[in-house]
């Protein structure tokens, strides 16, 4: 993950690839199961840094090594659409980079696309808490259309398709890839 400590390694990236044609800005962490006012300061800030700071600031130090026509895929959480009280600080985060999506998008029309990915459930590390447990696991994927969690190449092909010309008219969108669960704010 590029993150705030590694500033400037587009400059490198661009000296040795050329311009970059995407970037995928996939920062998270959830840090805290407290309610959004029980919620130390401490932790606000550090969520705060990482899940949305953290975006602007790589986007930030990629975009002036953008190509024209160039994808920028933020990704979300469908906790954005649908706040979990066991991480509602966490999803709170995830919704402001549905703004963020948006705000970019008008900001940079001419010259790039800025889309977003709200991702579901995935069996990761990330996620290890929650799909770890047979019951828990059993009960989010009941609550599911396809009745199964996404996978890490579920995911990777949204961003793909959101990075691809075949969305060449898709900008300032949020793509839901959450198994068919509920999604409107």
């Amino acid at each position: 993950m590029v993150s705030y400590g590694t500033k400037g390694i587009a400059t490198g990236m661009d000296v040795k690839y050329g311009a970059i044609d995407v970037i995928v800005s996939n920062s998270a962490v959830p840090l805290t199961t407290d309610k959004i006012l029980e919620t130390q300061e401490s932790v606000l800030n550090k969520l705060w840094e990482i899940n949305v700071k953290d975006s602007i600031l790589i986007l930030k130090d990629v975009v002036p090594h953008l190509r024209k026509g160039a994808s920028i895929v933020i990704t979300s959480s469908i906790a954005s659409y649908q706040p979990n009280p066991s991480i509602a600080v966490y999803g709170v985060t995830k919704t402001a980079l549905l703004g963020l999506t948006k705000a970019l998008a008008v900001e940079m029309a001419l010259n790039t696309r800025v889309n977003c990915i709200a991702l579901g459930l995935v069996p990761t590390r990330f996620a290890d808490p929650i799909t770890d447990n047979p019951a828990l696991r059993e009960a989010i994927e009941e609550k599911t259309s396809l009745n199964r969690l996404g996978t890490t190449e579920d995911m990777a092909t949204a961003a793909a398709f959101l990075a691809s010309d075949d969305a060449s008219y898709i900008t300032g969108e949020s793509l839901m890839v959450a198994r068919g669960m509920h999604s409107r704010l």
